[in-house]
């Protein structure tokens, strides 16, 4: 059907000053068109064909559209689990780079037509990375939340919600890492003077992105604990940001290791050291972490576990049959594969437990949803070993649940589990990495709702098909009440806005809002490009006969 869209809804247009002087080369790729400017006919099409949702009549993906003011993410029940025909707000990622190296929101004119062009698509809010690496550059205890301060005062002029991540991890070196952001400069000199405090592997070879869990609790940091420097950090970020807690800023999404995630940095793809499908390897050879096993394997009456990690757990690109640790009948189903497992999980549980208590100490009573992240490891899910979870800390074999543990740990706090690979299906992955990204959402799902809080999701890999925002409509519908309370889509940059895939993209909000139970329109091919165009002809100035951007 076809729909209408009127420029007056999609842009306010007491912000055109504003627009005229956009950057042009930030611009992305929504067109205009020469059309009478009295209204926009727009057709709205569906590849979802996957998605085999019940259908209701599609209206207008702009009018009507429901009141984001009234439904908030922490309007959900206590315990966060979904119903079937319960709204799933959708955030999207801001780009990597929103604040500069300098402290300065990046782009800020551009910034402000990409959020007034996401909340009149109906999108909930925003997630931002508050990076440790730009806000303590300066020096110990030396934050400039500026930029931030800019980003959360236009987030609230167009009435959207902000998840800020509090990212203690380098930014650089990772799947879809498109800028280079270190670790604070004053903990990188710590480093170059004791390399053992962060991550190295079997072979010695260091990894810069975040801090070693093995040193949390001891004052390495210039007199401070790991621990106590990011507290102190959550803490300034608290202060500074006290008057939009729960009201604008409505999730504090806490980092716990590479990426953000709880987890071992067991695949870095830097320099080409990992590659899908490898297993990874242990990161367990510091000196604070050998020290760890070292004791734990002498309370265990078994000092000679202790000398070091696995012998045979082989390397980044090898596939479990190659090792003898992880093969179907390895090392990992002996006595010592469960004690190393058991210390090497649980030193990142306890390492979780650390932050997690002391951010909920910080923000209880702010009004902001604490959240933790887990990765999305589905790669040899479907061997016995399932060695790529173990690597990176998940104890998870065909005899150990390595999920229910962690979301035990989290619901302590009331933390909302977030997990990856939402948009994955199974038919969609090489058969030799023996994949099986919804068997895993399954698990986890399953392992949420026996610890009673809420599930939110993201997508792993930028995607834009109608395949993926169906399995995400699929994935996000309550199974006995375990749906998801909120599904964060990565990212907003120049592709999100080409025609096609923002037409999708508008879909996907209005469906979500509906608790999927809305049938994404139909295909129609004499629609093939979206155009949104503005009711002043002075915005023909910003490029004349060329496509303009929002991103």
């Amino acid at each position: 059907m076809a729909l209408t869209l009127r420029s007056s809804t999609f842009l306010n247009l007491k912000d055109i000053k504003t627009l005229k002087t956009l950057d042009v080369d930030f611009f992305t790729t929504i067109c205009f068109a020469q059309i009478k400017p009295t209204t926009r006919r727009l057709r709205t099409k569906n590849s979802i064909q996957d998605a085999q949702l019940s259908g209701e009549k599609m209206i207008s993906s702009f009018e009507g559209m429901y009141d984001a003011q009234k439904e908030k993410f922490h309007a959900l029940s206590s315990s966060h689990q979904m119903q079937n025909d319960s709204k799933v707000p959708v955030y999207v990622m801001l780009p990597l780079d929103t604040v500069t190296l300098g402290g300065h929101l990046n782009k800020p004119k551009a910034m402000n037509a990409s959020l007034m062009a996401l909340k009149n698509a109906g999108v909930e809010g925003v997630m931002v990375d508050v990076w440790w690496g730009l806000v303590e550059k300066d020096g110990s205890l030396k934050y400039n939340w500026e930029g931030y301060v800019e980003l959360v005062n236009m987030v609230q002029k167009h009435g959207l919600k902000l998840q800020a991540v509090m990212s203690f991890h380098q930014c650089g070196g990772n799947v879809g890492d498109s800028c280079s952001i270190p670790l604070p400069p004053w903990v990188l000199e710590e480093i170059s003077r004791n390399p053992d405090l962060v991550y190295t592997d079997r072979s010695g070879r260091r990894n810069p992105e975040y801090l070693s869990l093995g040193c949390d609790s001891l004052p390495v940091l210039r007199g401070r604990t790991p621990i106590q420097v990011y507290s102190d950090f959550m803490r300034s970020f608290k202060q500074r940001f006290k008057n939009y807690l729960g009201n604008v800023i409505v999730e504090i999404q806490v980092g716990m290791g590479p990426c953000g995630e709880l987890r071992y940095p067991s695949y870095p793809e830097s320099n080409g050291t990992w590659k899908f499908p490898g297993i990874g390897e242990f990161q367990c050879y510091d000196k604070y972490m050998r020290a760890s096993l070292e004791a734990a394997a002498d309370a265990n009456g078994k000092k000679d576990w202790g000398n070091s990690g696995p012998h045979d757990s082989g390397q980044y690109n090898q596939f479990p049959e190659d090792t003898g640790f992880f093969r179907r009948e390895g090392t990992w189903d002996t006595d010592y594969g469960r004690f190393f497992m058991e210390w090497y999980s649980g030193k990142l549980l306890e390492h979780g437990d650390k932050i997690l208590g002391s951010a909920d100490r910080i923000f209880r009573g702010t009004g902001a949803k604490l959240s933790g992240k887990v990765a999305g490891i589905h790669w040899h899910y479907k061997t016995r070993s399932h060695a790529a979870e173990l690597t990176a800390g998940y104890y998870n074999t065909r005899h150990s649940d390595g999920y229910l543990p962690i979301a035990k740990m989290l619901a302590k706090y009331d933390v909302v589990f977030n997990f990856t690979c939402m948009e994955m299906r199974d038919n969609e992955q090489p058969q030799h990495a023996n994949c099986s990204p919804e068997g895993l959402v399954r698990q986890v799902k399953l392992a949420v709702k026996a610890a009673g809080i809420g599930l939110a999701g993201e997508n792993a890999l930028e995607r834009y098909d109608g395949g993926a925002y169906g399995q995400v409509l699929t994935t996000s519908r309550s199974d006995s009440g375990n749906g998801l309370c909120a599904f964060t889509f990565l990212r907003l940059n120049k592709r999100l806005f080409e025609a096609e895939n923002w037409r999708q993209l508008v879909n996907f909000v209005r469906s979500m809002s509906e608790g999927g139970r809305v049938r994404l329109p139909e295909s129609d091919s004499s629609t093939k490009d979206l155009y949104v165009r503005f009711v002043d002809n002075k915005l023909k100035s910003l490029k004349e006969d060329k496509e303009a951007v929002l991103v």
